[in-house]
């Protein structure tokens, strides 16, 4: 599933060198139809028996710019205070994380930018389908197109959540196990004004995580 993102990302980017010559679907593409939710889970996780969380303070920033950072803007504020109301809706106690809960909640943003180069080493007619240059007066001659190189930059923003098991952290060779995670890809996955719609559609397909009364 991340490699799904990644590749319509990159697809996304090589769209804009081709859109003078086809017509792409992708250019059609509302920015609410570009955004993509991937959820995992542990399927040996009881999230059931999961009766409290506790959540960062701040969101981690992660870019292969500017390295890694945290930060608590009014955007993060309001992504951590709408993941705290989705878990307790789904029944989970939030708890401070002196507390003692039984999972832990990690949120982070990602933004990289890649640049890619491509060779076109040209090429030469006389393969079907082409036109044949008899047709313009100029029989048996031949022709080509000189080879050239392409430069495409892209940046992709993103966002993971982790939930962490705490509470049978014992006994496992001092690691962690992340019970279930959500990445949330696309464009104006970093605006405010996305984030009620964005966490429901992540929640919505994750119905397997809330507690037992």
């Amino acid at each position: 599933m991340k490699r799904t993102g990644f590749i319509l990302s990159l697809v996304a980017a090589g769209a804009l060198l081709v859109s003078s010559c086809r017509k792409d679907p992708l250019n059609d593409m509302t920015a609410e139809e570009s955004r993509i939710y991937v959820t995992n889970y542990d399927e040996q996780a009881n999230f059931s028996s999961y009766k409290t969380f506790s959540i960062v303070d701040s969101v981690a920033v992660i870019s292969n710019r500017e390295g890694a950072t945290k930060e608590l803007t009014a955007y993060d504020q309001s992504l951590l205070a709408t993941l705290k109301a989705s878990m307790q809706a789904r029944g989970y106690t939030l708890v401070d994380k002196s507390a003692k809960p039984d999972l832990a909640m990690n949120v982070t943003r990602i933004d990289n930018t890649t640049t890619s180069v491509g060779y076109n080493p040209g090429y030469w007619a006389g393969w079907p389908g082409y036109w044949d240059t008899g047709y313009w007066g100029y029989p048996g001659w031949d022709y080509w197109f000189p080879s050239y190189y392409t430069v495409f930059r892209y940046n992709e923003k993103s966002v993971a959540i982790d939930l962490v098991d705490l509470k049978n952290a014992a006994g496992h060779d001092n690691k962690l196990t992340a019970v279930w995670n959500a990445q949330l890809r696309g464009t104006g996955v970093w605006t405010g004004s996305n984030l009620d719609s964005m966490l429901k559609a992540v929640f919505d397909q994750s119905q397997y995580l809330k507690t037992s009364n």
